[in-house]
């Protein structure tokens, strides 16, 4: 007879999950291309979901057919960063999205890990301009990290400094790069956004609004 697995610890993405800053990205990654002699739109900007800083760049710089060296690729990047860093200086805690405070009330209300594995390298001056520092056990970030998404690296990482096997852990991805990467780790994976888009999650939702930890776990334990 096979016993119900525990659930002990929630892991966030937080660009797409928690706060929205893909505008922002976006924004800056236009600046950068247009700087460069060319354009795309955020249908275009969508690929970049998920996508590490030097991964993006070489995606954008595929599209114009601009060849860089390394030395000129690390300056755009960091030009790149300055305009992004600009943008998310006037952020506040109004952009956290709807529902995302409740649910992680919620979360400690019921003695579950939480911690945040986000690709991003801004991701700690994000979370203090909205606030949101002093709610999460754990940071890792894309500083220092060996391998990005969809390598496991970054989850199996924050679940090890939250000490909880990945068995026991749940992933809150917006793109399908982060689901790969929770899956392949061993995670519960649960998608926030479109199924179309994050079909390979085990749950799929538009957001945090209505959700509390109880109607989170029995719907992944108990799927229909």
């Amino acid at each position: 007879m096979s016993t119900r697995p525990s659930l002990e610890a929630c892991i966030f993405d937080l660009d797409g999950v928690l706060v929205d800053t893909a505008k922002y990205h976006f924004l800056a990654w236009r600046r950068l291309a247009n700087e460069l002699g060319f354009d795309f739109d955020e249908e275009a900007n969508e690929k970049l979901k998920g996508v590490g800083r030097m991964e993006s760049l070489e995606i954008i710089l595929s599209w114009g057919g601009i060849a860089l060296t390394e030395e000129q690729k690390q300056s755009w990047a960091e030009r790149k960063n300055g305009w992004y860093l600009e943008l998310v200086e006037g952020m506040d805690p109004s952009e956290i999205l709807e529902g995302v405070m409740d649910f992680l009330e919620d979360l400690k209300k019921n003695g579950i890990r939480i911690g945040i594995a986000s690709s991003s390298k801004n991701a700690a001056t994000i979370l203090e301009k909205i606030g949101l520092s002093g709610h999460f056990e754990t940071l890792v970030d894309g500083n220092g990290l060996a391998r990005t998404k969809p390598d496991p690296l970054i989850f199996l990482t924050c679940a090890q400094a939250l000490g909880v096997d990945p068995g026991h852990a749940v992933v809150f991805e917006d793109a399908q790069s982060g689901i790969d990467a929770a899956l392949a780790g061993g995670f519960w994976a649960v998608g926030v956004g479109k199924p179309e888009v994050l079909s390979d999650a085990r749950l799929v939702i538009p957001g945090f609004k209505g959700w509390t930890w109880a109607k989170m776990e029995s719907a992944l334990l108990n799927p229909s």
